[in-house]
């Protein structure tokens, strides 16, 4: 009855990570129809999930149970600082480019962390690793538009810094979020989120909501309540019942619903070089996850030998 239970825990766990993803995919042409830019943006979704979690925090009781630590307030105020700044970055980038090109670079963040890893906590490059990382470089300029006869400059100026930056931070804030422990999902959110929303007060421009039409509210609405509030609520609801493996293998969702959409919506029609480098690029994401998932799976069987 108890195996019964958990299988059916686990596969709602599991639908809740498949409809958080394939929304979560959407967001980029659902941005484009807000009418608003990126700071304007950012403060919607942190307004929101403020709001939506935070309820939902008190609500369930969670708050009282909170274990405050401290140390790792601090630590969740800085990154929440990058969060915030990733975002940014990231509708900047949809602002500038094609969203299948956003995305691509943007999920390059598995790689990055393997490369900060090795930098930072004197993890080894292996070759297969270091072959990984290459593919994945190399896919991600065939992306961007390298081989084309597209100008450096304009290359430059096109949304790839922006989306790079916006990977570099997510990256960065995957490994900075490991040792935070003490203080539940929901607490972590609500605090870096509303941190966000106090931070980009004075750099918002309230004017840009005035001239804003039926369908422009109906978008930003869908921005912070569907894709961050409910989203963020699958997202956590499923996350602690479902293995690394099957997790990194789900967030793939994201990008490749964000690809058909923009083929499908907008008409885009990557060059064959692109398409090299999508697929190139995935084949190196998912490589890196498979790595990260072995050497998790290499530490629990140390653990559990000791």
């Amino acid at each position: 009855m108890k195996t019964k239970f958990s299988r059916s825990k686990k596969s709602a766990a599991m639908v809740g990570m498949i409809v958080a993803m394939s929304i979560f995919g959407s967001i980029g042409f659902v941005a484009a129809k807000t009418g608003l830019h990126a700071f304007e943006l950012v403060f919607v979704r942190c307004v929101f999930a403020s709001i939506f979690l935070g309820v939902f925090w008190l609500l369930t009781g969670k708050f009282a149970s909170e274990k405050w630590n401290k140390h790792e307030v601090k630590q969740i105020i800085f990154c929440g600082l990058i969060l915030v700044l990733n975002w940014v970055f990231l509708f900047k980038a949809f602002e500038m480019m094609p969203v299948t090109v956003a995305v691509s670079i943007y999920y390059l963040a598995p790689v990055i962390v393997l490369l900060l890893g090795s930098l930072f906590y004197k993890e080894k490059l292996t070759v297969v690793t270091v072959l990984t990382i290459s593919v994945c470089f190399l896919g991600t300029m065939l992306v961007s538009g390298l081989g084309t006869n597209t100008p450096f400059g304009e290359l430059l100026s096109s949304g790839l810094i922006w989306a790079f930056l916006a990977a570099v931070l997510y990256a960065f804030l995957t490994l900075l979020s490991k040792n935070i422990r003490q203080l539940s999902s929901y607490a972590v959110t609500v605090i870096q989120t509303t941190l966000g929303a106090i931070l980009l007060l004075p750099f918002v421009n309230f004017e840009a909501f005035i001239g804003l039409e039926t369908s422009n509210w109906i978008a930003v609405t869908l921005i912070g309540s569907l894709h961050t509030g409910v989203v963020y609520f699958l997202f956590f609801g499923s996350v602690r019942h479902l293995s690394a493996g099957l997790i990194s293998a789900l967030v793939f969702l994201d990008p490749i619903v964000a690809i058909l959409l923009d083929t499908m919506i907008t008409g885009f029609r990557p060059s064959f070089l692109q398409m090299l480098g999508i697929v190139l690029t995935f084949i190196g994401m998912a490589i890196t996850l498979m790595l990260s998932q072995n050497k998790r799976s290499a530490k629990v069987d140390e653990s559990a030998a000791s």
